[in-house]
């Protein structure tokens, strides 16, 4: 199977080194994806919007045979049911880690700050404790020095949906931050972070507790986990 493997904010392909040994020895092949804007400090991020990111990656699915498993983590879940809504036939389960969808009109996140173009990764104080959860100093370190930052576009543009063929997308939502009884309440009691994610058909819900860079904290614990939901569609 093809998996194609989209990237949190701040971040490029690399940040899914430690994750895909586990897919590649169960013969399954690898794309992790550096998008526009992310490929160095010094790239130009502006006209970058969620919809350029969504694209390149649509324009990747186009580029493959047969279908595709997404994997998208943070804002990258916003990205691939973009791409879900995009090519509904073609994706055979959209896996969001410490993600979910997002609906029509919403946008990732508003409130980071920026400079000019740029929304450069905020210091640590600047997040939750739920967020930093197993991410180590020496990780910490490793994270700021590899950071790249992020198209303002990407964060603040609106997310637009066409096709409600992706409601019928299957979806596993690994739980990092939260677990999934908070998510399956948040569904139940209809709550706004939800309501995309509680209309589609098959939904799976994973818990993976840890911070919310797994990739970086349980890379192995991921790698597994993702390997348990692509090996559904086998």
């Amino acid at each position: 199977m093809d998996i194609i493997l989209v990237p949190g904010f701040w971040l490029d392909a690399s940040s899914w080194e430690e994750v895909t040994p586990a897919l590649v020895a169960a013969g399954h092949t690898v794309h992790p994806l550096t998008l526009p804007g992310l490929e160095s400090a010094d790239t130009p991020r502006a006209g970058i919007g969620l919809r350029t990111h969504i694209d390149a990656v649509i324009n990747k699915v186009d580029s493959l045979e047969g279908k595709v498993v997404l994997v998208g983590h943070s804002g990258g879940g916003a990205i691939i049911h973009g791409v879900a809504d995009a090519r509904p036939d073609r994706i055979a389960r959209a896996i969001y880690v410490d993600s979910g969808p997002l609906g029509e009109g919403g946008v990732i996140n508003d409130e980071l700050p920026h400079e000019g173009d740029d929304i450069p990764l905020p210091p640590w104080d600047g997040f939750e404790e739920a967020d930093l959860v197993d991410l180590t100093e020496e990780l910490r370190e490793k994270f700021r020095a590899r950071a790249i930052p992020q198209p303002k576009g990407v964060a603040y543009e609106q997310q637009h949906l066409h096709d409600v063929r992706r409601y019928d997308v299957p979806a596993t939502i690994i739980a990092c931050e939260f677990p999934t009884s908070m998510l399956n309440q948040m569904m139940d009691a209809g709550h706004p972070f939800t309501e995309e994610l509680a209309r589609i058909r098959n939904v799976e819900l994973v818990d993976l507790p840890t911070g919310h860079w797994p990739q970086f904290t349980k890379p192995a614990e991921l790698g597994q986990a993702l390997l348990a939901a692509v090996d559904q569609q086998a």
